[in-house]
């Protein structure tokens, strides 16, 4: 018989993940049809462009090797068959990858459960976990890897056609977008700022993957304004400091001491927050992750209005959910601080409106120690409302909180912390089925759900691997990280960048350079990608809107079916075998690695995708 013919164009862990569900649902769906599978990517398969093996060896991950991995497992519910593998800690202790490099292979058998691996190692698991996609398609299947770039997609008879940037093309019953993180044109700001920079021979390094950002034209010894201080804020740190020959020695006293190599800029760092995110916890809470219990999202559809205000309708569930993540685990964990049964707690939550008097009192009567109060507020905005005398006081209040949180997320005596991650994450798993609904107001979602509910669950749930911190501690003492406050200002004068922040009026840094330390958001019509520029030219492509009667709300990202990932045209209509997912659509996915057990976003979605592509598939035959 004439084989299916499925193309996946990005061959990262997404369309990896892809490639491995389609394997796992082809006996029960192609009806005995032979596959034909042609993957569209100039770099490996498995690794793709952002995990690839050409990076600094100082880049790591920020999730530990036990909570990493890219198989399904029991605990996952989809119509697909489960097919388990390996964490990247059990791949490591199974001793079935053999780096050639002597460094990852080194790392890979010195791994342990809590390991915060490299990238490096992270690129062979992956690399192995294609092979292993690959050994799971059915007896006969044609596999081609096109080591090529897809620059346009078109129908063409009964058929979509892949352009490649050579020339070339692939003929394909179904197509499968994965192309990952997009780069995207500067606009409003930004341009303005490249604009200015230009004009006065300044430095501005915009939003953009840290490893492949030119960061040498970042003069040593020269200060360097940097907006932002998450992941790629680390990332970026790393390779300035410790990546121009810098080095770390331990203090004895449990700290580290930054020894410079002379190359360094001079950091001014800072965020809304104007401090770090917290770092991973390198303990197992005792409580563990569950389904959540009190925020339910078709009760709250049902109960709300027909537009749904995020903090009127939502956040009082979503706040009730962590809070219950909190104390679950306090009273698992450490019942001698807590009064009662967690049972009776959580039944006399429910019966009290969340922030209002009586569930204060309620917490205050539970609460042995007043310091054991769960505090929203506070753990969001830590520094709110301080303000400082000068410079080196802000610098030793946020590296005392710095110190705080390396302490309360490295001692389990601070676990109920964990828990409220897990509330956090729970929620998280929950939202999607809210924004899919289309029920939110534009404002709420735009300022609300994209602006503050994901800075928040960043902030909490994806911060760096402990050692980083204690060594922006180590650059901070050093003189060569210098923290500019919370609710940082930037401003572009007198032929220079300036900021500041309200905690320390009348207090400014300036410099000739100025790092946006982010990844770019959205992607389609401001997309370099050409493959999704011209879909959304010629109107194949939806980038996603909402907006009432005040306001507009343009997320950049591409339109699918939240369900299978379906591509949504700009009417608005599904096509019927064209699928796309990951970071530049709406499909929320979590991210490109899940956690073992946890019935992760992103495997039930690939399963969903993969069972439409080959279902689209052989209809079209």
């Amino acid at each position: 018989m004439t084989p299916v013919v499925v193309a996946i164009v990005g061959a990262g862990p997404s369309g990896v993940s892809v490639l491995e569900r389609l394997g796992a649902n082809a006996a029960e769906l192609l009806g005995g049809r032979p596959l034909e599978v042609h993957l569209v990517d100039p770099y490996r398969p498995g690794p793709g462009r952002i995990w690839r093996y050409e990076q600094s060896p100082l880049l790591m991950l920020n999730t530990m090797a036990s909570h990493v991995t890219m198989f399904t497992d029991e605990s996952v519910v989809c119509a697909g068959p489960v097919r388990s593998g390996p964490s990247l800690y059990a791949w490591a202790r199974e001793g079935r990858g053999t780096p050639d490099d002597p460094e990852v292979r080194h790392e890979l058998e010195n791994l342990s459960e809590t390991s915060f691996p490299t990238r490096r190692l992270q690129s062979h698991y992956l690399s192995w976990v294609f092979e292993q996609a690959v050994a799971g398609l059915p007896p006969g299947t044609g596999l081609h890897h096109h080591r090529d770039r897809a620059v346009d997609l078109r129908e063409h008879g009964a058929y979509q056609r892949v352009v490649l940037a050579g020339g070339g093309h692939v003929d394909a019953d179904a197509v499968v977008l994965a192309v990952g993180h997009q780069d995207v044109e500067l606009s409003g700001e930004q341009a303005a700022t490249a604009v200015y920079a230009g004009r006065h021979g300044l430095c501005f390094v915009p939003p953009g993957y840290t490893a492949d950002q030119d960061l040498s034209v970042l003069r040593s010894g020269a200060p360097v304004i940097v907006r932002g201080l998450g992941l790629a804020f680390v990332d970026l740190v790393v390779l300035l400091t410790e990546g121009r020959g810098g080095r770390y020695t331990e203090d004895g006293a449990g700290g580290l001491r930054y020894l410079p190599s002379g190359e360094e800029p001079v950091i001014h760092a800072g965020s809304r927050r104007g401090v770090p995110f917290p770092p991973k916890a390198t303990y197992t809470p005792a409580s563990p992750p569950r389904p959540p219990r009190f925020f339910d999202s078709e009760r709250i559809l049902r109960e709300s209005p027909e537009r749904l205000d995020f903090f009127r309708d939502v956040w009082p569930h979503a706040a009730r959910e962590i809070e219950w993540g909190y104390y679950r685990e306090l009273f698992t964990a450490h019942p001698e601080r807590v009064r009662g049964g967690p049972e009776e707690f959580a039944e006399a939550c429910a019966a009290v409106p969340w922030g209002g008097p009586e569930h204060r009192d309620l917490l205050r009567r539970t609460v042995v120690h007043p310091g054991d109060l769960f505090d929203i507020p506070r753990l969001d905005r830590p520094l709110a409302g301080e303000t400082f005398p000068d410079r080196p006081a802000l610098q030793r209040r946020i590296r005392g909180h710095v110190r705080e949180v390396v302490e309360r997320r490295s001692d389990p005596r601070h676990s109920a912390e964990l828990g409220a991650v897990h509330g956090v994450l729970a929620v998280f798993g929950q939202l999607p089925a809210l924004l899919e609904s289309g029920r939110f107001s534009a404002r709420s979602r735009a300022v609300d759900v994209d602006g503050w509910w994901a800075g928040f669950f960043n902030y909490l749930a994806s911060g760096p691997p402990p050692r980083r911190m204690r060594e922006l501690l180590a650059l901070s003492e050093a003189g060569v990280l210098r923290f500019v406050g919370p609710d940082m200002w930037v401003r572009a004068a007198g032929g220079r960048f300036e900021a500041g922040s309200p905690a320390l009026p009348g207090s400014t840094v300036t410099a000739s350079a100025l790092v946006e330390a982010r990844l770019p958001v959205g992607a389609s019509p401001g997309s370099r990608d050409p493959l999704v520029r011209s879909l959304y030219g010629r109107g194949q492509l939806l980038e996603d809107t909402s907006e009432d009667d005040r306001f507009r709300h343009r997320t950049g990202l591409a339109a699918v079916d939240a369900r299978d990932g379906a591509v949504l045209d700009a009417a608005g209509r599904r096509h019927p075998r064209r699928f796309a997912l990951g970071p530049f659509t709406t499909a929320v996915a979590g991210g490109n690695f899940t956690r073992p057990g946890t019935n992760p976003v992103s495997s039930r979605l690939t399963d969903a995708v993969a069972r439409s592509v080959l279902l689209a598939a052989v209809s079209g035959r």
